[in-house]
């Protein structure tokens, strides 16, 4: 009896330790469950209903995705970037850039270009969201040909667009601002059923789009074959700096989508520390996801999971009152304790 209990005690240890092994997003999974009913406790449950307690746990994690969305929607593309072997660190600088001049677009003072070209209304709205798109194109892909026709290394590049970014935008907004109008508003906090969740829509439906695109298309799977050996892919005849610079590029794209929401979500920006730590908080969330960082292995799956528990550890730590100094902290340990758990597979 006590060898039958054994062994099935191995036999499920042994499968655990299995999937543990094979399934890069198991272990993400159950952080997230842990963390989730841990947040749930800390809640509490002192409520006249069950009705009132979900409409309370319904409302939190509203504001949870909702403040998270835009920095989410970045990671997904930081995931293509870190796969392809590289980093990106220029993202919250660019989403400073992009949104200011988003916002000199669309001021409705005497100094807006749009208004001043007599260009009002949703014509004018979408013509910013365009603008702002295709300047994070043109960004990243300067960013992307700096690293391959360039040869600076990642870490370099995007840290020195990071600084000229912000200190240009600093310097150009100086005593600048800039009135959204409030229709343009409704973009990130148009109400449904009386709840504002656009913006979690928004990161969603592009967080789907991508995993098609890593999934089912040659580029998607290109990534991965630059990343797990950059030599092979380029001898197979893949053009390794065309992937590499698509990934800049498309991050370049969903930072300007992000500094959109930004915008509409507030109605302003602090250009001296809008973004700020958004870079850490997008590589964050892809190596927690299960991104590795010596390239050749992620999904935007995993980034989405990996962005759900930042978000959800922020908010606990918010709610035990921990000081923003060491929320950072946290922060640093959770992606130590990811980039170890990625060495399992050699344990």
């Amino acid at each position: 009896m006590k060898v039958m209990e054994t062994g099935e005690k191995t036999g499920f240890v042994g499968r655990l330790r299995l999937r543990w092994a094979n399934d890069s997003h198991f272990g993400t999974v159950l952080v997230l469950l842990g963390l989730i009913i841990l947040q749930t406790l800390v809640l509490g449950f002192d409520y006249d209903s069950v009705g009132q307690w979900f409409s309370a746990w319904g409302r939190n994690w509203i504001n949870i995705l909702r403040n998270n969305a835009g920095v989410g929607i970045i990671a997904l593309g930081m995931t293509f970037v870190i796969i392809t072997g590289g980093i990106d660190l220029s993202v919250g600088s660019t989403l400073v850039a992009i949104g200011a001049a988003s916002m000199m677009m669309l001021d409705i003072g005497p100094k807006g270009f749009l208004g001043n070209l007599g260009i009002t209304g949703l014509p004018a709205y979408v013509l910013t969201v365009i603008f702002a798109m295709l300047m994070g194109l043109v960004l990243g892909a300067l960013t992307g040909l700096l690293i391959t026709k360039g040869r600076i290394a990642p870490f370099v590049a995007t840290l020195g667009t990071m600084k000229i970014l912000r200190s240009v935008t600093q310097h150009f907004m100086q005593g600048y601002n800039p009135r959204v109008p409030r229709e343009f508003l409704q973009l990130a906090n148009l109400q449904v059923g009386g709840l504002m969740f656009m913006p979690i829509i928004y990161w969603l439906a592009i967080a789907l789009i991508l995993i098609y695109v890593s999934q089912r298309t040659v580029w998607g799977r290109q990534v991965i074959a630059v990343g797990s050996n950059e030599r092979a892919a380029q001898l197979s005849g893949v053009n390794v700096n065309r992937v590499k610079v698509g990934a800049y590029t498309l991050t370049g794209v969903l930072v300007g989508i992000a500094s959109i929401i930004q915008v509409a979500r507030i109605g302003t920006m602090d250009f001296a520390n809008a973004g700020s730590g958004y870079e850490m908080d997008a590589i964050a969330a892809a190596v927690v996801g299960g991104t590795s960082m010596r390239g050749g292995r992620g999904t935007i799956f995993g980034t989405v999971l990996g962005m759900l528990i930042i978000a959800v550890m922020n908010n606990l730590l918010n709610l035990f009152g921990v000081p923003p100094f060491l929320r950072e902290a946290a922060k640093g340990v959770i992606v130590i304790a990811s980039v170890l758990f990625q060495r399992k597979e050699s344990a």
